[in-house]
């Protein structure tokens, strides 16, 4: 089965983009892990495939880890289907789906894609945690880092807060987070230097895909722990590694996410050619 594929990225943080909306497609964990593989697929950080959005939403997104694990939100790849989806539809307006929910998007005046990413969920049965405890200050820690503070944005994550995001060593540290007993469904790890009330650094390792350029819901998780702590102010740029998103976190729990989208190629690919 030779079919389409789009290669695009939300500040690196990259998706192989696959068409389904038209008719499904024999995609299981093992062929989007192989796919996801850099050495032996095409290579990417999450694998998308778009599918028929139903009653109130232009399209759903599926979303895969590079291990093949399904995940609930990715607002990177969010940005990038909802602009591939308006381009082809000359709007500027519309909704995707995904398993945690609709997720409004529009394209701004600068030609960046804003996300409405939901309600941040602060309860501990929400993020989910293994046993009920403050979200504010987990106790975990890790090689001088601890205190975390966690919420879900649609997945699960903890963030610590560091004076210096150089000095830390998160390859070695990241994967023990981030599956530590207390995350039932494992979790994302950041860790944030703040570097102004409205100016965040960030770098997040990510479930299931390890340490990424960039992660969207990281860095909404990370403006909306920051200002339950008192670190920042509602709305801040988080700068990742692959570049700066913009983070709001409204007054009624809603959390916006601003930035820009890429397509790297298009190609085609033989699904038979990977195992199912």
């Amino acid at each position: 089965m030779i079919i389409p594929f789009r290669k695009m990225h939300g500040l690196g943080n990259d998706f192989v983009v696959l068409d389904a909306r038209a008719a499904p497609l024999p995609i299981t964990p093992a062929r989007a892990a192989a796919v996801a593989d850099r050495r032996t697929g095409i290579g990417c950080d999450q694998f998308i495939v778009m599918e028929p959005g139903g009653e109130g939403a232009e399209v759903f997104m599926r979303i895969r880890n590079p291990d093949g694990s399904e995940a609930g939100a990715c607002g990177n790849a969010t940005r990038c289907v909802a602009e591939l989806v308006m381009t082809e539809s000359g709007r500027d307006a519309l909704s995707v789906r995904t398993i945690s929910g609709e997720l409004p998007s529009e394209r701004l005046a600068d030609g960046t894609i804003r996300v409405d990413m939901g309600p941040a969920r602060t309860g501990w049965d929400e993020v989910p945690l293994a046993r009920a405890m403050d979200t504010l200050h987990l106790p975990l820690s890790a090689d001088g880092v601890s205190d975390p503070a966690g919420c879900s944005m649609g997945n699960p994550h903890a963030t610590f807060f560091v004076p210096d995001l150089a000095a830390l060593d998160i390859p070695r540290i990241g994967p023990a987070l981030e599956h530590d007993p207390l995350f039932p469904e494992r979790a994302n790890i950041g860790f944030v230097q703040v570097l102004a009330p409205d100016h965040l650094k960030l770098v997040v390792w990510e479930r299931g895909a390890g340490l990424t350029l960039a992660c969207g819901t990281g860095a909404c998780a990370a403006l909306v722990n920051a200002a339950r702590r008192g670190l920042s102010a509602r709305a801040a740029t988080v700068s990742l590694p692959g570049g700066d998103l913009r983070i709001e976190w409204r007054k009624d729990g809603y959390v916006l996410m601003s930035g820009p989208t890429a397509t790297a190629f298009t190609g085609m690919i033989d699904l038979d050619a990977y195992p199912s």
